[in-house]
């Protein structure tokens, strides 16, 4: 990793970085904690920081796992003549690739280093209250767990990062991913004990986590590593917590901002911006002259049942001609407004949640109560409940609803067809068909080699 230099001044938070995270120099500058940390408000402005950089720089958080991720699925077709963007349709990755490593690897790192640096200089700082120390604490280990969680799902075994000592990180090697989820776990476990369950902290804003979205992201981390239990208890937790969220019955309010279904958004920074998922994928043009230069594959919208809501409400068309090209619409603006918009960009939401502990009740051979939380999501969606129409239905079946479920309520949404069709080693057998170059190897994108050169305890995956 490269020196991540840091400035930290009074209500805000400015970040420069020479180089990258696993090639590093002594630090040039250091956090000041005596400045940033003279009191609660300037504490918590460092931590709005981290957000507003992963809502502004090009990034994994800012809609491009959406992006990227969809075309390494089943989800999007390509129309860019950039190379780097092709090599994860087609698959041809590179371990040169600069979007696998700056937008994901470094990106990653860098929030982590930033999570660390909040930690690291809190300990020390007098001046904070503990009540704010420990909510702000909650809410770095929170983001370092996050971005650990998307670095071990695209990449595997990778530095679990707790320190910003750069002679420790710049000979970190990988771990194995098992490992890497405890760490996950635990530091998950630590922000839902010091996290509030209500929004105050943010101004009532669903734009930082609370112990809710500790929750929802420790569902998660459940699921995929097989502990159906803790993953139905989690998930249980936070579909009973009405008061707090519930699933919205009109399915073009999901994405605005504080939905009662949003647990965790991010907000765009200035008022009028609209969210990158909206500029990206929201089509004026043909896809090849759009920005982001996609359009959802036709094998994804033949899977729409007959009747499903979600077709008609998050699925826009741009006519050329007498050519249709159909692209994501969950958000409805591509362009910047004069007046304030209403749209935050979704991270986590309480849909998940359902599918979450309608697996795990599955894999714990609960049918019934199984069928009826993948009903509450069909039910939304205006389709026939399998409690009516196949009440009966098998667990391995099941298990195939549950994964064409998550297919058309997440499509285009932070890489969840991706990261599912991986989780459930259900990728060789869906996209080897659909892909003239898929290799079983191309589960794992590479881990850059501009980090192996300077880290020999850095290895490649297999395949690159």
């Amino acid at each position: 990793m490269k020196t991540i230099n840091y400035i930290w001044t009074i209500g805000s938070l400015l970040f420069a970085s020479c180089g990258d995270f696993l090639r590093i120099d002594p630090p040039k500058t250091e956090v000041v904690a005596e400045t940033v940390f003279t009191d609660d408000v300037t504490a918590v402005s460092a931590l709005r920081g981290i957000y507003s950089l992963m809502m502004t720089n090009p990034s994994f958080t800012n809609g491009e796992i959406d992006r990227f991720a969809g075309l390494s699925a089943d989800e999007f077709s390509n129309y860019k003549n950039e190379n780097e963007q092709q090599q994860f349709f087609f698959p041809s990755l590179l371990a040169t690739n600069n979007v696998v490593y700056s937008v994901f690897w470094k990106e990653a790192y860098l929030y982590i280093s930033n999570a660390n640096a909040l930690l690291e200089g809190i300990q020390s700082a007098a001046a904070i209250s503990e009540d704010a120390k420990g909510k702000l604490e909650g809410e770095a280990k929170f983001i370092r767990a996050f971005c650990h969680f998307y670095l071990v799902n695209l990449f595997g075994d990778v530095p679990y990062v707790t320190s910003t000592d750069y002679r420790i990180n710049s000979a970190l090697a990988r771990i194995p991913k098992e490992q890497v989820y405890g760490h996950i776990i635990n530091d998950l476990l630590d922000a839902q004990r010091l996290l509030a369950d209500d929004f105050s902290f943010a101004n009532n804003q669903r734009s930082q986590p609370n112990r809710g979205a500790a929750t929802a992201l420790l569902a998660r981390v459940y699921l995929y590593t097989g502990a159906w239990a803790n993953a139905e208890s989690q998930a249980t937790s936070l579909i009973t917590n009405s008061n707090v969220y519930s699933l919205g019955s009109d399915l073009n309010t999901i994405f605005l901002a504080n939905s009662s279904e949003a647990i965790w958004q991010l907000q765009p920074v200035r008022p009028e911006q609209v969210t990158m998922q909206g500029q990206l994928f929201i089509l004026a043009t043909p896809p090849a002259s759009s920005f982001g230069g996609v359009s959802l594959r036709d094998g994804l919208l033949t899977s729409f049942e007959t009747g499903d809501d979600r077709r008609t409400a998050w699925v826009g068309t741009y006519l050329d001609g007498d050519q249709a090209y159909y692209y994501p619409n969950k958000y409805k603006y591509r362009a910047y407004a004069t007046t304030n918009l209403t749209e935050y960009a979704m991270v986590l939401r309480l849909a998940e949640q359902y599918l979450i502990r309608a697996e795990a009740r599955v894999q714990q051979d609960k049918l019934a109560l199984a069928i009826a939380d993948v009903d509450a999501i069909r039910n939304r969606a205006g389709l026939p409940l399998i409690g009516n129409t196949n009440p009966s239905i098998g667990k391995s079946d099941l298990l195939l609803a549950i994964e064409q479920e998550r297919r058309i309520e997440f499509f285009a949404e932070w890489g969840h067809r991706w990261l599912d069709l991986k989780r459930t080693d259900r990728a060789n057998a869906v996209l080897s068909s659909i892909k003239t170059d898929w290799q079983e190897t191309d589960v794992l994108y590479p881990i850059p080699l501009s980090e192996i050169l300077v880290n020999p305890n850095l290895t490649q995956n297999l395949g690159y």
